[in-house]
């Protein structure tokens, strides 16, 4: 059984409304990245318990134990993990951190005596959370004492969340979407993510352009990924949101034709401006901190899972009494349509706030096939660079046959049509950055881009790829 699935991490709360982050002067706010109004209703809890009802073998207390656990007795601290911390604890520029909200400088900073890697990290607060859930299910979470507590603290510190936003919130299974590309087939996540249809869209571009015989790491085969990237993120600014609120022209997106049109705009010489670059308008409609973890077991099941908090550490508040941090996935909306989001991402009409509405992602997860038996299963965090990784690394193993531990090392390039600027890992040769200049890209050069969780599926073997950018691990049991 093989289910690819987004787990949507909030829907809007009742009180949301369109014009909700927009100030006096007309500009966007901070609200929607940090603190109580940044939140929408957590979703993951109830997607978690849906998954392993209908698809799990071990009972719910069972699967939440170990979590309950390892919050309550803790774990020694990373490097990485430790100093991850620190920098939360400190708003540059005058922006709010961790340090702003005394739940999270409690837990987190330990009231300014930072942790030091090899501490021990204890969550008690969140053990007694996820205890209650374990032996109630996630009913606890939305209609229980973990509900009522959450919904007050909401309440005050003018945050959106209600009861009855959180007794309503319901976990939706929608059918992956499918394609191919180079005798494979794809399984991937559909909208309201952007991620599965803009690898599909990605992919399509890519195959009959001969770009892989310019080889891994080659100016040229960066060029034509790179231009199908911005093609991709120009639509994705116009035409993607939330399926149950609005007609997202999905079968235009992947049509063979609207994509031999993409792919025959490209000049093989040089790159295209991306004010050249506009959103297709399609006559007529149809009826972006990230976690990924990807899973297979001996019975041939596979999981590609991504969830999230949006930001790194979401809104920077802890939940009172409940040791979990709240997301900021309201800036995965559009707070203003058509101005960019703390990713940069610009948003259109489709993505537009409205209560009960879910936010446009761009996670990914992904399952490849090939003759109807798994392959590979993966998936990334890293906001709107997780649709570009995940592509870059099906396209190391299919086109460029690495194994899957280099596939997921190789570095990486990411584009999104605005700002327009081509962002390279450091492991690319000065020779081709210089080439890619002189086709009139602005490289910018950056030192780790997304994460990538790798499980490659061969012969009854069963080979984990971690990402070394990360403190990721891949594990046997």
């Amino acid at each position: 059984r093989d289910w690819s699935s987004d787990v949507c991490s909030s829907d809007l709360p009742g009180a949301a409304s369109r014009n909700m982050y927009i100030g006096a002067d007309g500009k966007a706010t901070k609200d929607s990245t940090v603190g109580y109004r940044a939140s929408g209703v957590p979703g993951t809890v109830r997607g978690l318990e849906y998954a392993a009802q209908k698809f799990g073998k071990k009972t719910w207390a069972e699967v939440v134990r170990p979590a309950a656990d390892l919050a309550s007795k803790g774990y020694a601290l990373t490097y990485s993990e430790a100093n991850s911390m620190r920098s939360a604890g400190g708003g540059r520029g005058g922006n709010k951190s961790l340090n702003d909200f005394p739940e999270s400088k409690r837990i987190f900073l330990r009231d300014g005596k930072y942790y030091e890697p090899g501490d021990t990290f204890i969550q008690a607060d969140l053990g007694r959370t996820l205890d209650r859930i374990a032996r109630l299910g996630a009913k606890d979470f939305y209609e229980g004492e973990t509900a009522s507590l959450l919904a007050a603290d909401m309440k005050e510190h003018g945050g959106p969340i209600t009861l009855a936003d959180l007794k309503n919130y319901k976990a939706i299974e929608r059918k992956p979407l499918t394609g191919k590309y180079h005798g494979y087939d794809i399984l991937t996540s559909p909208p309201p993510s952007s991620g599965g249809v803009g690898v599909l869209q990605m992919l399509g571009v890519l195959e009959g352009t001969g770009f892989e015989k310019f080889g891994a790491g080659s100016a040229a085969a960066v060029h034509y990924m790179t231009e199908a990237m911005r093609h991709f993120f120009a639509d994705r600014s116009e035409h993607l949101g939330d399926p149950d609120f609005v007609k997202v022209p999905l079968t235009s997106l992947l049509d063979p034709k609207y994509i031999l049109k993409v792919r025959s705009s490209i000049d093989a010489e040089k790159a295209t401006p991306s004010s050249q670059v506009k959103a297709t308008a399609f006559n007529g409609h149809e009826s972006d901190q990230t976690t990924h973890f990807s899973v297979a077991d001996a019975e041939g099941n596979l999981v590609a899972m991504t969830y999230t908090l949006n930001g790194g550490y979401g809104s920077k508040v802890t939940a009172t009494g409940l040791g979990f941090l709240l997301n900021n996935e309201m800036d995965d909306f559009a707070p203003k349509p058509g101005e960019a989001n703390m990713y940069g991402l610009i948003q259109g009409e489709f993505n537009a706030i409205q209560p009960g509405k879910t936010p446009l992602s761009s996670m990914a997860p992904t399952i490849l096939l090939k003759d109807g038996k798994p392959v590979a299963v993966f998936g990334s965090p890293g906001g709107p660079t997780i649709i570009n990784t995940v592509l870059e690394v099906l396209v190391n193993m299919v086109d460029w046959n690495m194994n899957v531990q280099d596939a997921v090392n190789w570095p990486r390039f990411h584009h999104q049509w605005l700002p327009d600027e081509l962002s390279m890992e450091r492991g690319y040769s000065p020779d081709t950055v210089d080439l890619l200049t002189k086709r009139g890209y602005v490289v910018k050069r950056v030192n780790a881009q997304g994460e990538c969780a790798a499980i490659h599926i061969s012969n009854g073997w069963l080979e984990g790829a971690a990402d070394p950018r990360s403190g990721g691990t891949a594990r046997g049991y």
